[in-house]
């Protein structure tokens, strides 16, 4: 018999595969300096719903070095660090969201789009901090860096996490096994 870890440990390789190739995939590209809107959360945000914090922060990592090692936007290796692994590491933490067969399902939604809002807000400071951080010079004369990196890293964030919720939300109307703990 094939073991959970051994189970988990190929779930995490592929959906972080899969993430790797979603965020490929720009349905919205920012006019200026990078920054897009993908589906890259959901797998990650998959891993976290169903097996856990630690599985999604491992499978989040690993997406986020992957997408760093084949042409990540590098200033700094701190900000490497900061804008890759840690920003999609800190997806995992959607699985602080317990779904459970014995709660109703609309709870279950809300339990969900509140685990990946987390998520989404820890991924949004990971890059808010790199903005402020590692990007003044981009920052238009006259305007504050902070608002500037909060206003250019929301753009993208938020409408990212919308659809996370949107798109997980669907599928587990659909077939809630697919992202209930196991």
């Amino acid at each position: 018999m094939i073991s959970k870890r051994l189970v988990t440990m190929v779930e995490v390789a592929l959906m972080a595969a899969i993430a790797v190739v979603l965020n490929k995939i720009t349905p919205f590209q920012m006019w200026l300096n990078g920054g897009s809107v993908t589906l890259s959360m959901i797998p990650v945000a998959a891993v976290a719903l169903r097996r856990g914090i630690k599985p999604g922060v491992v499978c989040g990592g690993i997406a986020g070095l992957i997408l760093l090692l084949a042409g990540g936007y590098v200033i700094h290796p701190v900000q490497a660090v900061l804008d890759y692994p840690v920003a999609f590491a800190a997806l995992g933490f959607a699985g602080l969201a317990v779904l459970k067969e014995t709660v109703a399902k609309k709870r279950q939604l809300l339990r969900m789009s509140s685990g990946i809002i987390l998520g989404g807000s820890l991924r949004f400071l990971a890059h808010y901090l790199s903005g402020i951080i590692f990007f003044k010079a981009y920052t238009p004369v006259g305007q504050s860096l902070y608002v500037y990196s909060f206003i250019y890293n929301l753009s993208y964030i938020l409408p990212e996490v919308i659809l996370t919720v949107i798109v997980t939300g669907l599928i587990y109307w659909s077939a809630p096994q697919l992202l209930r703990r196991r």
